[in-house]
């Protein structure tokens, strides 16, 4: 008796939609596993580990075709209003030079407590830089997050302990991050910027 031979047949659309989506997924998985991770704005390319815990972000913008940096660093806990989202720190920088820093916690910010110089709105936060402390008065935007001085930035960069006390609206909130590690020859050589030791 001869063997019966089948035919192969074709996959659905809908089998090979999902064999796609299971590529996607592993690649994603991947890229994050590598220390890496996925941007959320649409011009910014993927992330890749700067050192320690801090992720690059390079973009360009397409009207000026200005070279975009964006360093950032997740902090080690969130805060309970919000604990799938956990506070960050973003260096912003712009054809090799410093632009600004952001602190950005996640939840709605308390409201300000000081003027600027220039009479904006500010927040006072505490923070600690390894085993220095010092108080800051942050510009506060639109309650959502805080712009930082470049002076504290810098302490950031070289530090091995950052943390910052701010007011939520639920009140004082402290956000802890692990600085070390972070790759200073990229970080110099995308914002012009280098670590100095808190006064």
């Amino acid at each position: 008796m001869k063997p019966h031979f089948f035919a192969a047949s074709k996959p659905s659309p809908g089998t090979a939609f999902l064999v796609c989506c299971i590529i996607g997924c592993l690649a994603a998985v991947s890229a994050l596993a590598q220390g890496g991770a996925l941007s959320p704005y649409e011009d910014e390319n993927d992330g890749i580990n700067a050192g320690g815990k801090w992720v690059e972000f390079k973009s360009e913008d397409k009207m000026t075709a200005a070279k975009r940096v964006r360093f950032e660093l997740l902090a080690d806990n969130s805060f309970r209003e919000d604990p799938d989202y956990r506070p960050r720190v973003e260096l912003l920088c712009e054809n090799g030079e410093f632009r600004q820093s952001e602190f950005n916690p996640g939840v709605r910010l308390g409201p300000p407590n000081r003027p600027g110089f220039w009479g904006q709105p500010q927040m006072e936060v505490l923070v600690r830089v390894d085993n220095s402390h010092s108080h800051h008065g942050w510009n506060w935007i639109r309650g959502h997050f805080l712009l930082m001085d470049k002076g504290t930035t810098r302490e950031l960069i070289g530090a091995q302990v950052f943390k910052v006390e701010l007011r939520t609206r639920n009140g004082p909130r402290i956000a802890e991050f692990s600085p070390t590690g972070l790759d200073l020859a990229e970080v110099r050589k995308a914002c012009d910027l280098t670590p100095k030791k808190p006064d």
